[in-house]
């Protein structure tokens, strides 16, 4: 062996003598942060239970030494769909279980009471607002602030998108009996957030929210209702009536559940407590009696707003059919022309129940006044004349086609000649309840 091949052995092995105790050093770093990976965990959900529940919990659960939480706020559908899919390990929803196939492999537990509001701009001049406004607003019935005791000017009715975000679903569910049901909302939001950040701006703006998600922000103010205002005193003993559980939402089968179990049995801690009320949130074990109040107080609120529960498809609000238009703005020309539309509907509705006094047998005669008739008629054809036409000679048989206007929906058309709109869809073998202005449509069976 020559002398420079030993030397350069030499120093190979001398580097590997001091390379070995590093690596070996190295390697507890590397376990320690693999266990620091591991005990953290991935959030996702609404807004409003991050603002409400899980931020200044988290804060809490950090503090205590257990690890830290990765929020990631945006709504209750990709929380949902990020804890199915196994990408969070928790999440927050402002709503229970909707019963669908995806939500019945999750664990839905609630942790805290809070409170839905309608908001508006803090300048806005109404005072309250009853159950049954605010269902009437929502159903498209009322469109100006002056029914309600504010400015003479449009109720611009804010919504969020995604028709399974807990917030939205949690107030419909209250005032229609159904959380899927259609309202006539003209602008559309990804989440709560925005949609507050876009009723700030407008003072005829009106959207519902969380109180935990509004406290302290001094550019929205929520309504009372019925005279009560949403405080943490007004959701304990249950006289704010739209109050709602906020739940954490889990997998059983993450290989995190038990860490994420953990996290909600913090829930029950006392620094946890302490942080929900902070944003006047209720623990949600001080509001155990409310529990046993939800059914009363659920169908109360609905007789009180003139609603009942109906199971199947739910009924389209007056104005619905523009609300799927997201990007539509309150004041323009398609929002108003649907809004008018409306209007002209209740118009209609009011002469057909002054026609309804018309009696005995006419023919080619043409209404102008119906302030002074009396007695019963059986069909009308629109078709012409200025105001409803001429009574039809053959009154003792109904229409069997009507032809779509402006404004019209296929609820309103079913609605106008008593027939049910999955006949209407029978008949004129419709897909869907899309129309097209001028379309004709069978209104009897063959």
């Amino acid at each position: 062996m020559s002398v420079r091949l030993a030397r350069l052995l030499s120093v190979a092995l001398i580097g590997a003598c001091l390379a070995t105790p590093a690596f070996a050093k190295s390697k507890p770093k590397a376990q320690h942060a693999s266990a620091a990976v591991k005990s953290s965990l991935v959030w996702r959900g609404d807004v409003a239970t991050a603002n409400g529940v899980v931020n200044e919990v988290a804060k809490a659960w950090e503090k205590s030494g257990h690890g830290r939480i990765e929020l990631q706020p945006f709504n209750t559908a990709s929380g949902i769909d990020a804890v199915a899919g196994g990408t969070a390990d928790l999440a927050g929803s402002a709503r229970a279980s909707d019963n669908s196939a995806q939500n019945a492999n999750l664990t839905f537990t609630p942790v805290a009471w809070d409170a839905l509001v309608i908001v508006t701009q803090s300048s806005n001049p109404v005072r309250s607002l009853s159950l049954k406004q605010v269902h009437d607003i929502y159903y498209g019935r009322i469109h100006n602030w002056s029914e309600v005791g504010g400015s003479n000017a449009p109720i611009d009715v804010y919504a969020v998108a995604s028709p399974g975000d807990g917030v939205e679903y949690s107030l419909r569910e209250l005032l229609f009996g159904r959380g899927n049901q259609p309202v006539a909302a003209p602008r559309l939001y990804v989440n709560t957030r925005k949609l507050e950040e876009g009723i700030a701006l407008n003072p005829n703006g009106l959207g519902v929210s969380t109180l935990a998600s509004i406290s302290g922000n001094p550019k929205l103010k929520a309504i009372p209702i019925d005279g009560k205002p949403a405080t943490a005193a007004n959701i304990a003993d249950g006289s704010y009536p739209l109050f709602i559980p906020l739940y954490l939402v889990t997998n059983p089968r993450s290989p995190k559940a038990a860490q994420a179990q953990a996290f909600i049995d913090f829930m029950q801690t006392a620094p946890a407590e302490a942080a929900l009320r902070k944003h006047a949130v209720l623990p949600y074990q001080d509001g155990a009696a409310l529990v046993a109040l939800d059914t009363s107080r659920r169908s109360r609120i609905l007789v009180e707003a003139g609603a009942r529960p109906v199971r199947g498809t739910p009924v389209s609000a007056p104005g619905a059919t523009y609300a799927a238009r997201a990007a539509i703005a309150p004041t323009s020309p398609d929002t108003l022309a649907a809004r008018q539309a409306v209007e002209r509907r209740r118009a209609e509705e009011k002469d057909n129940a002054r026609l309804s006094r018309i009696q005995g047998s006419v023919s080619d005669v043409t209404v102008t006044s119906v302030d002074h008739a009396s007695g019963s008629a059986t069909s009308l054809d629109r078709s012409a004349g200025k105001d409803f036409g001429k009574v039809d000679a053959n009154a003792s048989h109904a229409l069997t086609t009507y032809k779509v206007a402006k404004g019209d929906t296929l609820s309103t058309i079913a609605k106008r000649h008593s027939v049910e709109v999955a006949q209407l869809r029978l008949w004129n073998h419709l897909k869907n309840d899309q129309l097209k202005l001028g379309q004709v449509l069978r209104l009897r069976d063959r």
